[in-house]
This record gives C-alpha cells, sequence and structure tokens, in this order.
C-alpha cells in the first residue's frame, strides 16, 4: 500500500516539528493549575478566578522597557476580547467573529487556524466578539455567536464535534469562555437584551453530549419563580455570560448572571424598586 502525503501534509508535519513536547491537560492538572505560573490553563487561571499569576520576570522596575518579540494578524477586524490559554509553549486564543487560532508562544509561528462559517442574521447584542477557550485532553472548547458549542483538535484544529445549544434566530449567542470541571464542559449563553431564557449547560468532554442544563430564570414551582410575574420568567433574560469558578472541596460551581429583559425597567417582575421615578 503507497501512503500519499499531500502539500497539507507535509506543511503540518513541518509546523509540528517545531512545536515544544505537549503533555496532556488533565483534570488533575487542571485541580493544580496555579502550581504551573508558566502556563494558563484557563480563563481566570485557577478555578478560584483571581487571575493571578506568580511570575516575577516583569514588574514595575523593568515593565517600561519591554518591546515586542513577535506579531499575529487575526485576519478578522471587530473587537478583541479573548484571554489566551498557554500550554507547555503553544498559545490558544480566539478573535472576532469566532476565529481560533494556536500559535507557538515563543515565535508567534501559526500551528493551525479556525473559522466558523457564521450565519448572516446572527444577533450579537455587544460585538462579534469571542472571550477564549477551554482545554482538556487533546481538545479545546469554544462557543460559537450561532449559540454552539465546539471541541477543536488540539493538534489540528479540526473539528471534534458541534452542537447547538439554542436558537440564534431567537437572540440566543455564546461569547464567553467555557469551564472545564472533571470530564464535563461548562458554557453559558448571552441574548438578555432579545428576551432569551438564561441558562448554564453542561457537555460531555469527550462526546459533545449534554448532561444538564440549569435555567437562570426560575419555571413555576421551582425556587425564585414568584419573583417573576406572569410568563415574565419565559423571556427574563439573565444570560450567565461570565466564565464561573469551581470549589473543589465542595464540588460547586458558581456563576453570575447579567441583565434581565426588558433591562431598563421592571416592569412585569415582582419586587420593590430600589430606586423611585417620584420627584
Amino acid at each position: 500500500m503507497k501512503r500519499i502525503l499531500t502539500a497539507a501534509t507535509v506543511l503540518l508535519g513541518f509546523c509540528l516539528a517545531g512545536v515544544p513536547a505537549r503533555g496532556q491537560v488533565t483534570p488533575e492538572r487542571l485541580l493544580e493549575s496555579a502550581k504551573e505560573p508558566q502556563n494558563w490553563l484557563m480563563y481566570s487561571g485557577d478555578y478560584a478566578g483571581r487571575r493571578y499569576t506568580t511570575l516575577d520576570q516583569i514588574n514595575t522596575k523593568n515593565a517600561a522597557s519591554l518591546v515586542p518579540k513577535w506579531a499575529y494578524q487575526t485576519m478578522a477586524g471587530g473587537k478583541f476580547e479573548t484571554t489566551s490559554l498557554v500550554v507547555d509553549g503553544v498559545l490558544y486564543a480566539t478573535g472576532a467573529d469566532d476565529r481560533a487560532f494556536a500559535l507557538d508562544a515563543r515565535s508567534g509561528r501559526p500551528i493551525w487556524q479556525y473559522q466558523r462559517s457564521l450565519p448572516p442574521d446572527i444577533r450579537p447584542c455587544c460585538g462579534r466578539v469571542n472571550r477564549g477557550m477551554a482545554i482538556l485532553g487533546d481538545k479545546v472548547f469554544l462557543g460559537t455567536l450561532d449559540a454552539h458549542v465546539i471541541a477543536l483538535d488540539t493538534k489540528t484544529g479540526n473539528v471534534a464535534w458541534d452542537v447547538g445549544t439554542s436558537d440564534y434566530s431567537k437572540g440566543y449567542s455564546i461569547t464567553l469562555a467555557p469551564l472545564v470541571i472533571n470530564h464535563l464542559v461548562l458554557i453559558g449563553v448571552s441574548g438578555g437584551e432579545y428576551g432569551i431564557r438564561g441558562f448554564i449547560d453542561a457537555y460531555d468532554a469527550a462526546t459533545g453530549a449534554r448532561k444538564w442544563r440549569f435555567y437562570t430564570v426560575p419555571a413555576p414551582g421551582e425556587p425564585g419563580h414568584e419573583t417573576w410575574e406572569g410568563d415574565s420568567w419565559k423571556i427574563g433574560g439573565a444570560p450567565a455570560w461570565i466564565t464561573g469558578t469551581y470549589d473543589p472541596a465542595t464540588n460547586t460551581t458558581f456563576w453570575t448572571t447579567g441583565n434581565p429583559s426588558p433591562s431598563n425597567r421592571g416592569a412585569g417582575r415582582a419586587g420593590d424598586n430600589l430606586y423611585s421615578n417620584s420627584l
């Protein structure tokens, strides 16, 4: 049997040849991520969400002398809100319009690039942004502006799985970076301005199968439903669009929510108004 090498195969082999050796990112390694200050293994650096590193080579005395070493053009316009992952010398990041890429962190040389093919009628509220990825094993994970969650192969950028969370035409989108806990990929939805019902999902990291969904606006019979008048809970907003944190000691994850819908008035929601319109 003859083995056929395409130009793309040769190019990929050439690119990977210069990439530092990488170990698997395991759940145990994520738990101990604070002990690897040379890496940045999740959106906030560690499960506590401190977004703090103990690295001290750059400090107030030498920061003014920093100079650029390389630059990478994302080839996507718009706002740039990503927080990069750095794993054993490889930088994984995202850009506008759900562009994702892996770079050699030392040289800026591209390893792979991925571009989501988005429908023309997506409805992101506040820019066509993506704020980053999560990693586990041989996959990185990101949410998309058309409300999908996808897994990409860390070596090639090829799609491993792709699942839809909700109907983007109703205002649902995803801009935050996922959070991996054990073998689950947790992610929250955006779109509170459009009268969605916010939720947080968990997906199997290996297959993309959804394991559970937590709605941030309670339905009838659920705690807190009495604070939503009539059917307002169905379009209550409260998107979970900031990546959560995790306490391994209690196996508890914490998430904040964004604005309710409508966002600028409380009509249709029970409770005393904090501010009065009377003079």
